[in-house]
């Protein structure tokens, strides 16, 4: 539900302005036309309350015909059956006490009823509108006497014809005619009194009825035109509002494009200044290992010279003792021939590592990592450092070899340093293990170095920032490293210190750093071993 009105947010603030106007009015139309309905629904409501009423009034007269005719039918007419031999006296008597009894039952329902709609005025506004409090209470006394006097006969007619069951005597016939007419003077009085009064009810009903009909009517109609004027001037505000803010929008948009054009012509230059940079730093790096590897390859080259060299010396020695043979000529060119196609091989090694090779080629991480490795022997040797290599997944990748390995031996020459100066000749250990999560190369290069301070770790991938003396490093092997993981292959570099069994059941202090390649950027989605 969130995202849904989200969306009809974002759906509406794209609307043209004419539109958001012509939605506004609808809504306040609509809103009026709910106002109006409900307005005239309650109106109607309560009509229907006082016809309600109003039946309700009507129906209790009802009671009173039926006493009536009670008093008419079964008493007078009985009385008269009776007194010309037509029924029993027992009969009589039956039909009599049973007209009482009926009688008496309808008297107790009307004034039940009288109880209630009285209860009914008094709690509702009708009296303060149909009927006014004085005359209430007038008509309220006056009825209450006439229904005292019907009590009375009802009590007198009722006596007399217990005496009737009693003892038979035709003079109290005509004392119950007497009483009974009486009494059905009192309930026509009572029938004209309640239906004059429901229907003077009725009447100021039907007017309080058309009055409010009207009064809604001027109402609405007024409320309507005061929110058709207040309509027009909020959209008339809106527009110029509207107008405003484009022509201030305009002006903010000329700005920004010129200030664009500026910033666009500055950041081409910062750019262009900062590729330069790059590219020296770059030169930079390559020829601090460039420093190294002629260094290893001094070391590669020193003792298949010096071979060559005793080669030669021999051929003189035998010369002069007159022992030279063509067996022993022979013999030692194809040992010279060896040792000059070994140190073939270890040039073309390294004039392949420096070569500007920027075309993705496919290789196994193994092979780059023992490439890496091999060419940093010398030095490793010359430290006495043990590089262990664990390759739990042998992922082959299609990325640039050259670039990776140069990374590699900054991250050798980096754990080499920190090996020489901090820790013991016999405990001098690198750790590479080589797995892959997901669909990520994970390589972790581990050394037992003690770790990087806490105060330089954040810095690390800075440029130009060493902890080396200026003779010893530039600064920029980390951050080249940094930028031909992230930049040229997607990946991410992190470096952390950590506690860490490398060795044997003692705990060093290791520094980690993590290499992850994605292998879907690579395209090496291959998992050999």
């Amino acid at each position: 539900m969130k995202k849904f009105f989200k969306k009809l947010f974002i759906y509406f603030d794209r609307l043209n302005f004419n539109y958001k106007t012509a939605f506004l009015v609808f809504i306040i139309a609509g809103g009026m036309m709910c106002i109006i309905i409900l307005s005239q629904i309650s109106i109607f409501t309560m009509k229907q309350d006082f016809d309600i009423l109003f039946d309700k009034r009507t129906k209790s007269l009802m009671q009173l015909e039926n006493i009536k005719d009670s008093y008419k039918v079964n008493i007078q007419d009985t009385l008269l059956d009776f007194e010309k031999k037509q029924i029993s006296h027992t009969q009589a008597i039956e039909v009599l006490f049973l007209a009482q009894e009926i009688i008496d039952k309808n008297w107790d329902l009307y004034k039940q009823q009288i109880e209630l709609k009285n209860k009914e005025l008094l709690t509702t506004f009708i009296k303060t509108f149909i009927v006014k409090e004085e005359n209430y209470y007038e008509n309220k006394a006056l009825k209450n006497s006439i229904m005292e006097n019907i009590n009375k006969k009802k009590e007198l007619i009722k006596k007399e014809i217990e005496e009737i069951n009693q003892q038979i005597d035709y003079e109290k016939f005509s004392n119950i005619n007497l009483e009974i007419n009486a009494i059905s003077i009192y309930l026509t009085s009572l029938i004209n009194y309640d239906l004059n009064l429901a229907i003077n009810e009725k009447r100021n009903t039907d007017k309080i009825f058309n009055v409010i009909i009207i009064f809604s009517i001027i109402s609405i109609f007024i409320v309507f035109l005061f929110s058709v004027i207040l309509s027009l001037l909020i959209i008339d505000n809106f527009r110029k509002l509207h107008n405003s803010l484009e022509h201030k929008v305009e002006e903010k948009t000329k700005e920004l494009q010129e200030l664009n054009k500026y910033l666009e012509i500055k950041i081409s230059k910062e750019v262009s200044q900062n590729r330069k940079k790059d590219i020296i730093m770059f030169q930079q790096a390559r020829f601090a290992s460039l420093g190294e590897m002629l260094n290893n390859i001094a070391h590669q080259w020193r003792q298949p010279l010096g071979s060559i060299t005793m080669i030669i010396q021999s051929f003189q020695t035998k010369m002069s003792l007159g022992k030279l043979t063509a067996s022993f000529v022979d013999e030692k060119v194809n040992d010279a021939l060896l040792l000059a196609s070994s140190m073939s091989n270890t040039l073309d090694d390294f004039r392949n590592f420096f070569s500007p090779n920027k075309i993705k080629s496919e290789f196994h991480i193994k092979n780059c990592l023992e490439h890496s490795i091999e060419l940093s022997k010398y030095f490793l040797n010359q430290e006495n450092i043990q590089v262990t290599l664990k390759i739990r997944n042998d992922v082959k990748i299609n990325s640039y070899y050259n670039e990776l390995s140069h990374v590699f031996l900054n991250l050798i020459s980096n754990s080499k340093d920190a090996l020489a100066s901090n820790v013991d000749k016999n405990d001098r250990i690198i750790k590479i293990v080589v797995n892959r999560f997901k669909n990520h190369l994970v390589i972790n290069f581990v050394d037992n170095g003690g770790g990087i301070p806490k105060e330089i770790l954040p810095k690390i991938f800075e440029p130009y920032y060493t902890t080396k003396y200026k003779s010893a490093g530039t600064g920029i092997g980390l951050y080249m490293s940094k930028q031909i993981i992230e930049k040229h292959m997607n990946g991410e570099i992190l470096c952390k210190n950590i506690f860490h069994k490398i060795k044997d059941e003692r705990v060093f202090s290791c520094s980690l750093f993590t290499i992850k390649i994605p292998l879907n950027q690579t395209n090496g989605n291959e998992n050999e071993k």
